[in-house]
């Protein structure tokens, strides 16, 4: 098998599927084009899981990487260079698994502008794909602008009533971020090339992580690298753009969205973040876990007054994606695997719960709480799934959702560089909280008096409904009781990734001290020299 032609089958297949459906007329065809090619490739991506091997050393070089000769002349090193390793592995497979699933929710959602719809998310997934598997910092800047695109016009065009202004808000947010993030890749480029690659501009993950930045830049790169991606998770107080995003998008717009899209920021976090600028992290790991348990009580608190579901479950994305920070900024090895499975359970649970409602709306047209209530005895299977799904998200013990949570609270009291006891004390409550309004949605929704009529002849789950959230359900069931075979492949590189930010964190320190000893060496003043002069040869005039 070729690997690295696969790793590149996965990215750009779904492309080639977009592409694929802009020649399609018959709205029948352009559905199962979609279907086909994220269900193929989901399959291509499972050959990637069964053949990565997590005991190869990440050190060298991702494994299945493929890499291109440069797009650029030589004096640039930018290139196509894609690859899997354990960080990248679980987020990709999380991509291709939504795919046909986001597909089938769009089936009868959608129902004017299919062409245009399928060919947008496909592209989307090629992009999302492509930001998990760059190993390249410019290609990766290139997949990150280019799920933009997609996403807006996805919000934009079959959003709801308030979709331009959401979707605005969307773009205007990422781009601002981005665009620093893009200063902060060229000056890293260059002063890397000078200090490490023979003088020429570079990009390349491996070599950038061989440049120890000077920690008088570290400072300000943290900061823009660390503003850009804090957008995009989103981390109090940037994430107002969410709930509106969520709100307005449509179902599967919501889910990718939910599911993987917020996964870029807290990726970006691990992948550059923590390793390139490993001193100005650290210093600055106190704060951000602050503004991160801050999100996970106020996303909680202003949970629990939502009147809209969905808006319920938009804000519970900003208090579970603050669990996810914590972790990341604890620098503890369970912490920081904790987050890495914590970003797979929340695109599982979260994207569920958007699915479910979807399929409320499709049938009533409402995200309103107050329009629904006493659901359970005419929709019997899909309130089962919701009450299984919330109990995943509020992380009920033996499902997904307390793997992660439980090991980036553990991770966090053992850090030294937190060393907050207080803030972990502080996230648990937002477990409990969580647990309180997904538990109240529930029960506003599906239990209670059957007030409305029409709700007593709603229909319940079909088959093809069914198939979309079986996957997702037995994923929860098994992350939950087995997640070692999943934690087993994350492990080199999270450990891999903790021994180079203490290693270059070290080399940084050196480095500044030995400068600072080369300036304090007093300069001795040149010895004067002796000037003979010879009398005899001098002529005086009188």
């Amino acid at each position: 098998m070729d690997f690295p032609l696969l790793t590149s089958s996965v990215i750009l297949l779904p492309a080639l599927g977009a592409l694929l459906t802009l020649f399609l007329r018959s709205v029948s065809s352009i559905r199962w084009t979609a279907l086909i090619t994220t269900t193929l490739t989901f399959v291509l991506s499972v050959g990637l899981f069964l053949g990565y091997d997590p005991s190869v050393s990440t050190a060298v070089t991702p494994q299945l990487a493929d890499v291109s000769s440069s797009w650029f002349p030589e004096s640039l090193d930018i290139k196509y260079f894609v690859g899997i390793d354990g960080l990248s592995l679980m987020l990709v497979m999380l991509t291709t698994l939504l795919g046909p699933t986001v597909v089938l929710s769009s089936w009868t959602y959608i129902a004017e502008k299919q062409k245009g719809y399928y060919a947008l998310l496909l592209l989307l997934q090629t992009g999302i794909t492509g930001v998990f598997t760059s190993f390249d910092l410019f290609l990766f800047y290139i997949f990150f602008e280019l799920t933009l695109i997609p996403m807006y016009f996805i919000i934009g065009i079959w959003g709801g009533t308030d979709r331009i202004y959401a979707a605005v808000k969307f773009v205007i947010y990422t781009l601002v971020g981005s665009l620093l993030m893009l200063v902060g890749i060229l000056y890293l480029g260059f002063e890397a090339g000078a200090a490490v690659n023979n003088g020429v501009f570079t990009t390349d993950w491996y070599k950038l992580l061989e440049y120890n930045v000077p920690l008088a830049q570290q400072g300000w790169l943290f900061a823009i690298f660390t503003f850009s991606f804090a957008i995009k998770v989103p981390l109090f107080p940037l994430h107002t753009w969410l709930p509106d995003a969520h709100v307005q998008a449509p179902t599967g717009g919501s889910v990718v969205l939910a599911g993987v899209l917020l996964k870029m920021g807290t990726y970006g976090l691990l992948r550059f973040c923590l390793p390139l600028f490993p001193n100005a992290a650290q210093d600055g790991a106190l704060l951000i876990a602050i503004l991160a348990v801050i999100g996970i009580i106020y996303g909680a608190l202003v949970a629990r007054v939502q009147e809209d579901a969905k808006g319920l479950v938009a804000y519970s994305s900003v208090s579970h994606l603050g669990f996810v920070v914590l972790g990341l900024f604890a620098f503890t090895p369970e912490a920081l695997q904790g987050a890495v499975i914590q970003m797979v359970n929340h695109g599982l649970s979260t994207g569920a719960l958007f699915l479910l409602l979807g399929m409320l709306y499709e049938r009533r047209h409402t995200r309103m709480m107050e329009d629904y209530g006493g659901l359970a005895g005419s929709v019997p299977v899909l309130s089962t799934l919701m009450v299984f799904s919330v109990l995943a998200s509020a992380g009920l013990p033996g499902l997904n959702g307390f793997v992660g949570e439980f090991m980036i609270l553990l991770g966090s009291f053992k850090s030294t560089v937190l060393d907050t006891p207080g803030l972990v004390v502080l996230a648990t409550i937002g477990v409990i909280l969580a647990a309180v309004y997904l538990l109240h949605m529930v029960y506003r929704t599906f239990f209670g008096e059957l007030t409305i009529e029409a709700n007593a002849e709603m229909a319940d789950v079909n088959g093809r409904e069914f198939l979309l959230m079986a996957p997702l359900v037995v994923l929860m069931l098994v992350l939950g009781f087995f997640p070692n075979p999943f934690l087993r492949q994350t492990k080199p590189t999270t450990d891999f990734l903790l021994d180079k930010i203490e290693s270059k964190k070290a080399a940084a320190i050196e480095q500044a001290e030995s400068r600072e000893k080369t300036a304090r060496v007093p300069v001795a003043p040149p010895e004067a020299e002796e000037v003979t002069v010879d009398v005899g040869a001098l002529s005086i005039d009188r």
